[in-house]
């Protein structure tokens, strides 16, 4: 299964935020952090991405008499060429972040949170960038972000699904006449 293919799903999106900053979770574990899906289903993912070459075994204990696996993510396989991507490609995948963006929230919304104490923001802006200034702006978004993708999991921290989307609303103006 190429890479869009197998990160192309809600469900396996989630298992790999889940993942994400070094943890390892049991499938048990992760059924916990989706609470939406049913086992049967994280199951399947988790084998699928596991095939897919995205998770791998961290670890085996025996447990009871059963062999529990704990699951890591392996960055480095958790990504798509966005240079090798269609059009329809794009619409896919975007939707397909965006159900999972919702599924997120609406199981942050199930745990009966307190959305001003833990900072939960969403915001759009409408900015007018020429390419160099776009190309700053991602560079800095990537100097705040990239240190923070290293923490790992502690008493203190809690993980939160940063999802930075950018993408241009309109055509650039044309310089003849500037009001469009």
């Amino acid at each position: 299964m190429d890479p869009l293919e197998l990160l192309a799903h809600p469900v396996r999106l989630r298992v790999v935020h889940a993942l994400r900053g070094g943890r390892t979770l049991t499938p048990s574990q992760l059924c916990d952090r989706l609470p939406d899906v049913s086992k049967a289903t994280v199951y399947r993912h988790i084998d699928l991405l596991c095939d897919g070459g995205v998770l791998e075994v961290a670890e085996e204990r025996r447990v009871r008499g059963a062999v529990e696996r704990h699951y890591r993510l392996r960055p480095d396989r958790a990504v798509i060429d966005a240079g090798t991507l269609s059009l329809d490609d794009y619409r896919r995948s975007f939707g397909i972040a965006m159900a999972a963006l919702l599924a997120e929230f609406d199981a942050y919304l199930g745990r009966d949170p307190d959305p001003t104490a833990d900072l939960v923001g969403y915001r759009q802006h409408a900015v007018w960038l020429s390419r160099d200034e776009l190309l700053e702006l991602i560079g800095e978004m990537r100097r705040a972000i990239l240190p923070r993708l290293a923490n790992q999991a502690t008493p203190q921290r809690s993980q939160y699904l940063l999802s930075p989307i950018l993408f241009p609303i309109d055509e650039p103006l044309d310089a003849a006449d500037p009001t469009g």
